[in-house]
């Protein structure tokens, strides 16, 4: 069984091991020194695994513009989303073209960037192209403007694995899910990307896709969200739980996701998807207002986004599924594409009111949500008022 080719055909490795990694480090002490933050130490770890690939470290300047103005790298990849490493001007001007600097996670090493490039940027710019708005309420245009206005280009080298890194059980890097999909025999592998507990819709969806391949990969993003986002153990757990009871062992994987969120809606679908490429996966899961938030982007703006690219220069094929919910006229679970009764037959509950039934105590209707799912929702609730309780 052949496994879809890595993006840009091989699959990095920047983690150094043996004598050079140990030349890194004892050379390290000497290196001017960068405090990384919690997004830019997950894209560290993502690009010296490989999940990145084709990129090998932080963006130059060519790739820099040919990303924000075209979703491709300069050598014509297609690649959406710029992956970059800001500094202040103070410490641009200390830095030097061609230095070595050694990137830290507070005091623990973590690894090398080889600087080649230094360069300032147009924050507006990529505000306006990349996330499609300039508003600085929008979480990634946020994270964006608070960055340093200079962008260190270079490749990377990784030394040491991050610290405290949560749900190890579930940690898997690209080379281990390739290799766990080939020793179940499976070729065709479809991916389903979630910051979100899943929910009967989620579930309808990943079992049509899983119709078609040979397994299922459920990857939830762990890595830095929105502080009103679900937490990540509590999904883990909410995953755990419905993989336990209504999932076929032997046909699904659950892993985790090192990546932070961007929020950017069309551009990071894609983004999400080369990035399951990479892990192994054949088939992407698209549903509607991919990494959306807010009212920035159209319901499917990121269902549309892939028309941009031919399915040659992807490699990945999106599978794209319209609004799901459960018809009481059909008797099951059923999308716009399918149904054709009004929506008053249709079962949907806004967050705001799946939050009120969980903090009262109450199970959505098992048509929204498995009650084992909803039961670890509620413990969720629980926990955290009486945390807040405490707290008052």
């Amino acid at each position: 069984m052949k496994l879809i080719s890595p993006h840009g055909g091989t699959l990095i490795n920047r983690e150094v091991t043996g004598p050079e990694r140990e030349r890194l480090i004892n050379a390290s002490s000497a290196m001017p020194a960068l405090h990384l933050n919690a997004r830019e130490v997950s894209d560290l770890e993502m690009i010296a695994t490989g999940a990145y690939s084709p990129l090998e470290g932080f963006l130059n300047p060519s790739d820099y513009a040919s990303v924000c103005a075209n979703m491709r790298l300069a050598n014509g990849i297609a690649w959406p989303i710029p992956i970059t490493l800001s500094v202040a001007d103070e410490q641009a001007n200390a830095f030097r073209q061609f230095e070595d600097l050694a990137l830290y996670q507070a005091d623990h090493l973590l690894g090398i960037l080889h600087l080649a490039e230094k360069y300032r940027y147009d924050k507006g710019r990529e505000a306006e192209l990349v996330y499609r708005t300039t508003d600085s309420a929008h979480p990634g245009v946020s994270a964006l403007y608070s960055q340093g206005d200079w962008l260190l280009g270079g490749k990377i080298s990784l030394v040491n694995r991050p610290r405290e890194l949560p749900f190890q059980k579930y940690r898997k890097d690209p080379s281990e899910t390739r290799a766990l999909f080939q020793e179940r025999g499976w070729r065709r592998v479809v991916a389903f990307q979630t910051r979100n507990p899943v929910h009967r819709a989620h579930e309808y969806i990943q079992k049509c896709a899983l119709e078609i391949a040979d397994g299922l990969l459920l990857h939830p993003l762990v890595g830095e969200t929105k502080a009103d986002d679900v937490p990540a153990d509590v999904r883990i757990q909410s995953y755990e739980a419905i993989l336990e009871h209504y999932y076929p062992a032997t046909r699904t994987i659950l892993s985790v996701l090192p990546a932070a969120m961007r929020y950017a809606g069309p551009r990071e679908a894609v983004f999400h998807a080369l990035i399951r490429k990479n892990y192994g996966c054949s088939h992407f899961i698209v549903g509607r207002d991919h990494a959306g938030v807010g009212n920035y982007y159209g319901t499917y703006d990121a269902h549309h986004i892939f028309d941009e690219f031919t399915l040659e220069e992807l490699g990945v094929m999106p599978l794209l599924f319209d609004h799901t919910f459960y018809c009481r006229s059909c008797g099951a679970m059923a999308s716009t594409k399918t149904c054709p009764h009004d929506t008053s037959a249709h079962v949907t509950l806004s967050g705001t009111k799946v939050r009120e039934l969980l903090s009262a105590g109450q199970l959505p209707p098992v048509e929204f949500s498995r009650p084992e799912v909803a039961q670890v929702l509620i413990e969720a609730q629980r926990a955290l008022a009486t945390e807040e309780l405490v707290g008052a």
